[in-house]
């Protein structure tokens, strides 16, 4: 048996501003989200989006195709309810972050992992006012409770949408600082998640690529691209 999917049911989407969001409408009735929440977002730019991907529907409803509403949907029924504990779960990547676990050998992956990570660690120091210092091994060793506590609560200014997105570009890398420089586009997105694959790609060079592995790293890849995008355009301040 087939899986349930909605029909469609109306002739085209449309975007009204509602108080200080934007709210999605199918011939002027409001999306709304599993939970019964009105889907109002914070800006036209991604009120747009999610407009397009209801416009691209065909007969039925495809929710695989939908990522702007997706995320929308669990910004709004998830991270909304539990906005703290995220922030926290995320803030706390900063104490075992990907770019501070260097390998002691051999020379050449080193001088990469330097060389990549390194002017990375020294912008956030500069633009975030955390420095966080590299460690050699994989045995965990703390970061300074300051600069953690700056991290942490830079994560916690970020609003349910953009946090949503956020969630994604740490998590898929592991790294809290190339989730923040992606957000504030430090590099394009390609160019930070090939940082976040350094180790993957030396190992790859070293042994040879893996079908499998390169498909799930290919679909990360789109993950976190989706991510950056939608944080930019749920950012209210964004150009």
């Amino acid at each position: 048996m087939s899986e349930w999917a909605p029909k469609r049911f109306w002739k085209s989407a449309e975007v009204t501003p509602q108080g200080a969001g934007w709210a999605v409408t199918l011939d002027g009735r409001p999306v709304r989200t599993p939970a019964k929440t009105p889907l109002v977002v914070p800006t036209e730019a991604l009120a747009r989006q999610i407009a397009a991907e209801w416009d691209a529907q065909e007969a039925r409803v495809n929710p695989a195709t939908m990522p702007f509403t997706r995320m929308s949907n669990s910004a709004l029924d998830k991270v909304t309810l539990q906005h703290a504990e995220v922030a926290d779960m995320l803030g706390a990547y900063g104490d075992a972050d990907l770019l501070c676990y260097r390998a002691d050998h051999p020379e050449e992956l080193v001088s990469r992992q330097a060389d990549a990570w390194d002017p990375v660690l020294d912008w956030a120091g500069a633009a975030l006012g955390a420095r966080l210092v590299p460690r050699l091994g994989v045995i965990h060793a703390p970061q300074d409770a300051a600069a953690l506590a700056r991290l942490s609560a830079r994560v916690h200014t970020l609003d349910a949408f953009r946090l949503a997105a956020f969630h994604d570009l740490v998590s898929l890398t592991g790294s809290l600082i190339l989730g923040f420089a992606t957000a504030e586009r430090l590099h394009d997105p390609d160019t930070l998640w090939s940082l976040s694959r350094i180790d993957e790609t030396w190992q790859a060079e070293q042994w040879g690529a893996d079908e499998e592995a390169q498909a799930t790293a290919e679909y990360k890849r789109g993950e976190f691209n989706h991510a950056a995008t939608y944080f930019q355009l749920a950012n209210p301040g964004a150009a």
